[in-house]
């Protein structure tokens, strides 16, 4: 997975501002604001809120978000718009369902037309592990996307 051209030189239009889950932290929001400013582009925030799985093949109430999940994800996107749009920047949301979050995003991307993904991640795994944690899902969707995906990652978690 190649590294994304230096933030500096966006120059797209739209910039998707994703989570795989966690709540988007401001540096996420932040960057994506200042890649936004230089280029005059656009973000869109999207969310994903998990679904576990079927049952026997069938969508199952117990293993779809709950209320509580749902309002931490639209809390989540509504700050880090008000965040953007306190900057002047043109902002929406979304909050989504999805089994896969990686395959997901990159296809809003694509249907959107956008220009880069940011994304607040941990530090990379190794490998072998990688593909079994889900806090690794920033790292598929860079490794999915046909335009560059920005990691944020949390400089706590690093040192």
């Amino acid at each position: 997975m190649p590294e994304p051209p230096p933030p500096d030189d966006f120059a797209g239009k739209l910039i998707i501002l994703a989570s795989e889950g966690r709540p988007i932290p401001q540096a996420a929001t932040k960057f994506a604001g200042r890649m936004a400013e230089k280029a005059g582009a656009e973000v869109h925030v999207l969310s994903i809120a998990r679904i576990w799985g079927t049952s026997f093949g069938l969508p199952n109430p117990g293993l779809l978000p709950n209320k509580r999940e749902m309002r931490e994800r639209h809390e989540s996107v509504a700050g880090a718009i008000t965040l953007l749009k306190r900057r002047n920047i043109a902002a929406s949301g979304q909050v989504t369902g999805t089994r896969n979050a990686a395959k997901r995003i990159v296809a809003e991307a694509r249907h959107r037309g956008a220009d880069a993904i940011v994304m607040a991640a941990d530090p990379p795994q190794h490998w072998f592990i990688s593909g079994m944690i889900w806090s690794q899902e920033p790292q598929r969707v860079r490794r999915l996307a046909s335009i560059p995906v920005y990691l944020v990652v949390d400089s706590k978690q690093t040192g």
